[in-house]
């Protein structure tokens, strides 16, 4: 017999297996994180070639309730990549509801939907028409409450059937007396 006893292991024979074990978990993290990166480099292309919901938001930037006409209304437009019923609002720098425009307005896709606001606070009572020089129609809904005060302000589109809500990425100004 040599100098190896039976029963005995030799203390080396297990670090092969060890560092080989780590090696192979090392590779497979390895992997995971490249086949991860991929999907999100592909989720992200997606999300950037998605069209907003909410898209071409115009407004002017400010108006005065007691201007003549037509600079005493404030002009809204806006147009929808899915047809849907909207809610139009307008909210104070706050995030304060301010006025209701229209309550789940059916609106078509890649239509610009255009209205009006005449600065008065709480909901449309009533709606009228109006035609712009270039021939699009534009809803008119005459809000009876007190006038809102000066300050910013901005358009709020809740999209019923997609269950989202877009704030305009723009405020306008409502200028006092």
């Amino acid at each position: 017999m040599s100098g190896a006893r039976a029963g005995v292991q030799d203390p080396s024979a297990g670090a092969g297996e060890a560092s080989g074990d780590a090696e192979t978990l090392a590779r497979v993290v390895f992997a995971l994180l490249v086949v991860a990166c991929f999907a999100a480099f592909f989720l992200t292309q997606r999300l950037k070639h998605t069209p907003t919901a909410v898209q071409r938001f115009e407004r002017t930037p400010s108006f005065s309730p007691s201007a003549p006409a037509p600079a005493n209304l404030e002009q809204i437009s806006f147009k929808l990549a899915r047809a849907d019923e909207v809610t139009v609002t307008i909210i104070d720098s706050r995030g304060d509801l301010v006025a209701t425009l229209v309550r789940d307005w059916p609106v078509p896709r890649y239509k610009q939907f255009s209205l009006r606001w005449n600065g008065r606070r709480g909901g449309a009572r009533r709606y009228g028409h109006m035609r712009t020089p270039s021939g699009r129609t534009v809803l008119v809904p005459e809000n009876a409450g007190a006038l809102a005060p000066a300050g910013e302000y901005r358009v709020e589109v809740a999209l019923r059937r997609q269950h989202r809500t877009v704030i305009s990425p723009w405020s306008f100004t409502l200028v006092g007396r």
